[in-house]
Order: C-alpha cells, then sequence, then structure tokens
C-alpha cells in the first residue's frame, strides 16, 4: 500500500470489501467489538483482500485524520485476537495525506473461513456497505467450501430408515461388497455415507445423500432438491412442471419432459442433459430457498441452480481442468458408481463439451454469480436451430 493506492479506495465507494471510519475509541470496550465485527464480516466476505480506513468521514470523504500512535498494530491485533475465532490476518499501516494522518487495516483473503465473534458465537458477513449477520445457509456453505462440512453428509432428523428404498439400497451394498444386505447392516451404511448414527438418542438417520440417492420421493422431506421446469404459453404466460424423486429419476424424468417440449430432433439435447447433470452435482443443498430451474423459451433455454463456483475458482480452469474441484465430492463419486448409462463421467469436463455441441447454433454463456449463491448456464434457444 503506498499513497497513491490509497487515494484511489478513498474515491471509492464503501461495499463488501471497503469500509471508511473517521474515529475509533479503543478504550471503549463496545467500540473493539464493532471494529471486530467488521473485521470477521469483511474477512467472511467474498473477494481477495480487504481494507478499513481509519480517519475518513464515510458520507463525505474527507479526510479528518487520526492519531496514529492510537491505533498502533499490536494494539489492533491484540483487539482482533482475543475476539475473533478462527484468527484473522491483518495488517495496519499508517499514512499522510494532505497533512493528516491515515491508518489503514489490510484484512487479508481468509482461508479459514467462517470466522466468528468469539464472545457471542455470531457469525457475520457483509452486504453492499453495511455489516449483517451471516445466515445459516451462508454459515454452512462457508463451512463446506473449507472442507469443515459436506451437506451431502448431514443427517435428515426427520427422516427415517423406511424412507430409503432398500431394494436399490441392496442392490448398491451386493454390488459394493459383494454381500446382502441384513437387518442389522446399519454401520454398514454408515461407513458408506447413506445414514448417520446420533450418539445421543441412539438412532440412525438417513443422510441429505442417502435420501438423494435412493429416496423413496425425496422431495417429501427435501422440498428444495426437486426440478422446477419453467416454459411460456401460447398467451405468454408461464407455467411450471416439477420434476421429483432421486437424483437419477428427476435426470431422466426433466430430461424427457424437455424433449416433448423442444420437439426438435436436431437441436442438441445433450447440451441439457450435461447443464443438468452439473447442476444436480453442484448444487448448494444447503440453500433451501430455491429448486434447480430450467427456464424453456424460443429464443434461450435458461438452467440455473443454486451454488456458484467456489470463490478463487475461475471457469477457465473448470475448463481446462481435468478433475475441477467439486462442491459434492461424495455424492459424485456415488453417481458414478450407480449410475448405469455412466452420464457423469462420460460429461466430465462439462462446461467445455456444452460449447463443442452448441458451437454450430449460437453461444453457450455461463454466469457466476456469488452475490444471489447462483450458477447460470444460458444456451440458444429452439428459434437458433431453425435459422
Amino acid at each position: 500500500m503506498d499513497n497513491a493506492k490509497l487515494l484511489k479506495l478513498i474515491a471509492e465507494d464503501e461495499g463488501p470489501k471497503l469500509d471508511f471510519k473517521m474515529y475509533l475509541d479503543l478504550d471503549n470496550e463496545s467500540t473493539k467489538k464493532e471494529l471486530t465485527k467488521d473485521v470477521i464480516a469483511i474477512a467472511n466476505s467474498y473477494g481477495g483482500r480487504g481494507h478499513l480506513v481509519l480517519g475518513v468521514e464515510d458520507k463525505t470523504k474527507q479526510i479528518v485524520g487520526i492519531d496514529p500512535e492510537a491505533y498502533s498494530e499490536e494494539r489492533i491485533q491484540q483487539i482482533i485476537l482475543n475476539r475473533c475465532d478462527p484468527p484473522v490476518s491483518i495488517r495496519v499501516e499508517s499514512f499522510e495525506i494532505e497533512d493528516r494522518a491515515l491508518s489503514v487495516i489490510t484484512i487479508f483473503r481468509s482461508h479459514n473461513r467462517p470466522h466468528q465473534m468469539r464472545q457471542t458465537g455470531a457469525f457475520y458477513i457483509r452486504r453492499g456497505s453495511t455489516t449483517d449477520y451471516a445466515r445459516r445457509d451462508e454459515v454452512a456453505s462457508m463451512l463446506q467450501q473449507n472442507s469443515l462440512m459436506y451437506d451431502e453428509l448431514m443427517p435428515v432428523y426427520h427422516a427415517k430408515i423406511e424412507h430409503l428404498d432398500m431394494t436399490d439400497v441392496n442392490r448398491y451394498i451386493k454390488r459394493l461388497t459383494g454381500e446382502i444386505c441384513r437387518e442389522d447392516c446399519q454401520p454398514l451404511l454408515c461407513d458408506n455415507g447413506l445414514l448417520y448414527f446420533d450418539r445421543e438418542d441412539g438412532v440412525y438417520y438417513p443422510t441429505i445423500g442417502g435420501l438423494l440417492l435412493f429416496g423413496v420421493h425425496p422431495q417429501r422431506l427435501l422440498p428444495h432438491t426437486a426440478i422446477k421446469i419453467a416454459y411460456f404459453t401460447a398467451s405468454g404466460g408461464l407455467k411450471y412442471h416439477y420434476i421429483n424423486g432421486t437424483i437419477i429419476e428427476m435426470l431422466e424424468a426433466a430430461m424427457r419432459y424437455i424433449k416433448r417440449r423442444i420437439n426438435d430432433d436436431n437441436y442438441p439435447l445433450a447440451a441439457i442433459e450435461i447443464a443438468l447433470c452439473n447442476a444436480l452435482i453442484h448444487r448448494d443443498y444447503f440453500d433451501v430457498s430455491r429448486e434447480i430451474v430450467v427456464l424453456l423459451s424460443a429464443k434461450q433455454i435458461e438452467i440455473s441452480n443454486p451454488g456458484p463456483l467456489y470463490e478463487g475458482t475461475p471457469l477457465n480452469n473448470v475448463m481446462r481442468a481435468p478433475m475441477p474441484r467439486r462442491r459434492n465430492n461424495w455424492l459424485y463419486h456415488q453417481l458414478v458408481f450407480i449410475d448405469s448409462k455412466k452420464r457423469f463421467t462420460r460429461y466430465n469436463r462439462g462446461v467445455q463439451r456444452i460449447k463443442q455441441l452448441t458451437n454450430d447454433i449460437g453461444k453457450a454463456k455461463f454466469i457466476n454469480m456469488r452475490k444471489r449463491n447462483l450458477f447460470k448456464v444460458l444456451l440458444p434457444g429452439v428459434d437458433a436451430v431453425k435459422k
């Protein structure tokens, strides 16, 4: 950081990675907590390093200056360290602009998210220029990104073993181990991720992944895991068709329905199937607010799923990587094992394959929307085939 870079920062508006403070009374306990909240929120927010500039009025950007001795790095480090878990890496620097002293706290990009306030256990995140509590799904997503939690292996406490299709489970276990799944095979199902044993109440519960692979109508318990297909009627209104079932059942039913709606043998349906395979594998199953959505129109086909690419994973890297990082790695490997049509291995490096399949009719687009927790695939519509 130098004066030129600092002046550029001051010219910018506050946002998820930038905050201005005119003055902080570090002898005041509530101010120490507010400082820690802002540092935690910036560290937990998407993007690279962030900055907290001290000595600048946030509305007018007027440089008012501070006493730099009151904001030593040692003192600020100690305040943050005592109140934040895990610790956030910061740096404190002093500058002089317009004969006034300023301090800049640089909050480095964190690979240990989510950070929380020790005293309260609260998690914070930046929403635009304000600090807010992180929602449950946002905390879960951060835990998952850092391999601290796997959503497909989480138990569903309102489910029972009876909600699994044991005929399919037995077929899976026999193929996996060569043995028949007997009445006392719950520990074996636990070892393979289909069940979770709660030691406190001594009960076995199906996992999210177990229900998605072998559940009997899993959307009764996990309604957000459906596929919603939207299309325009002759009058211009939108109609919706919901696809339920296990992942493989939904994939096959969705493709049958989409094929009937498109009704054109020249359209590269494999591109849609690849996009759906990717959506079902990579969707954020912690986000219970929406399903995978397929929007069919004459000009464009849109497939969207909750769960953007991980931070620090550019789309170009995903296209080139032979084994890209997956959000639900356990689920992917199970689908590779149980899918007799081998779609989840055949469609590896799916983004690149989608571009190849649609190259003759138009350009496929891929939109990574971290703020909305969405990933979208935009394909040419049926009209593109008729040109």
